[in-house]
């Protein structure tokens, strides 16, 4: 009788993944809703400011998780950063024609070309992340706190040294830059000047999903292996090889890096840059979406950056005027207390979502079966 041979090299087939799949899908349906969307309501709509200014957060948050949630490195610089990112972007896409209206008092200033609005945005990032291999060269030595009041400081000097009259004839001093492309400018226009397609909602998510792909990709190299590795066990990482300081110099400049390209897509959202917007406040506004989408899921920062704009720009937005049910007026609602709730749900949150919305899970994870336990496992 012939017997079958088998082939000891031949590999055994590897199953779909079907997780993989279903985000694929969800990914592609939500940039599709998008567009629909975005031609089919009005842009004067709220709800293409929280995407607008969710797509933003959601990069800038998935940034701060890559050096925090996935290094271990305690860093509060990010604002600092995005104004490096904002101001490098403004500058360099300002017209030329209509810098001496925006640097009125410093004479047009000394910039005097408009560079395209991605090479601008990719300088964005690399100008922030020049300006954190300068700070991390001291700071990283630094660990838990120090290191976070470290980047904190740093933040807080940028933004003051970008106000100081003697920069004037770059940043423009105290003084707002505007009139740089912005997120309305990717509309396509008839000759009449009438909008025939809307692309200033899907631009930032195209953006926002780039940068995000390539941050998830480096997290599952052996570069990310390496960041989580150290913010495991450094003295095991070390133990294996893993230069420290070195790996902690790469999470800080990548993260600083699209913080950077994040802050240029601020100032396309905002229609304008000033200094004194990047305060601390906005570091935590950040770090509260990371601890809220769960540090180390990038799923989740992706998530709660919608859900904190939407909450706090849109959802909430009644209870800071006073409302009437007939002629009874109700309790509370006035200027500001839109914020007492809003600081409430968090704290709701944060006490039964310890771990976050997401965890350390992915997108990928809610549809993957677990698998079954053999018979006369121990349960």
């Amino acid at each position: 009788m012939m017997t079958k041979q088998v082939n000891p090299i031949q590999q055994p087939q590897k199953s779909v993944d079907s997780g993989k799949l279903w985000t694929a899908l969800i990914i592609v349906l939500i940039y599709a809703g998008v567009f629909i969307a975005e031609q089919t309501i009005p842009a004067t709509s709220m709800l293409f400011t929280v995407l607008k200014k969710g797509a933003t957060y959601a990069l800038v948050a998935v940034s701060m998780n890559l050096l925090n949630g996935f290094t271990g490195l305690f860093s509060l610089g990010q604002a600092g950063f995005m104004l490096i990112g904002a101001y490098t972007y403004g500058v360099l896409t300002i017209p030329v024609a209509q810098r001496a209206s925006v640097y009125q008092y410093y004479n047009g200033g000394i910039v005097q070309f408009a560079m395209p609005i991605i090479p601008a945005l990719i300088l964005a990032g690399v100008f922030a992340a020049i300006f954190a291999f300068l700070v991390g060269l001291p700071v990283l030595r630094l660990k838990s706190d120090y290191l976070a009041i470290a980047t904190l400081g740093f933040a807080e000097i940028i933004r003051s040294i970008f106000q100081w009259d003697k920069l004037g004839s770059l940043t423009n001093g105290s003084n707002m830059l505007r009139l740089f492309p912005t997120f309305n400018d990717f509309n396509i226009k008839n000759a009449n000047g009438e909008v025939t397609l809307y692309l200033s909602t899907l631009v930032p998510f195209v953006i926002a999903g780039v940068c995000i792909a390539l941050i998830v990709a480096l997290i599952h190299s052996s570069y990310g292996r390496a960041f989580m590795s150290i913010r495991d066990d450094e003295t095991a990482a070390e133990a294996m090889g893993i230069n420290l300081a070195r790996h902690k110099q790469y999470a800080f400049c990548i993260s600083s890096f699209f913080a950077g390209i994040g802050g240029a897509m601020l100032a396309m959202y905002s229609n304008s840059v000033q200094a004194k917007s990047f305060t601390s406040a906005m570091t935590y506004e950040i770090l509260l979406i990371v601890v809220i989408g769960g540090i180390g899921s990038v799923t989740g920062s992706c998530l709660s950056s919608f859900l904190f704009v939407a909450c706090s720009e849109w959802w909430l937005r009644f209870m800071d005027q006073e409302q009437y049910i007939g002629t009874w007026k109700m309790p509370l609602l006035r200027n500001g207390f839109r914020l007492v709730v809003f600081s409430v749900i968090i704290m709701i949150v944060v006490l039964f979502f310890r771990q976050g919305i997401m965890g350390k899970r992915e997108l990928p994870d809610l549809f993957r079966r677990k698998p079954k336990a053999a018979k006369g496992e121990m349960k």
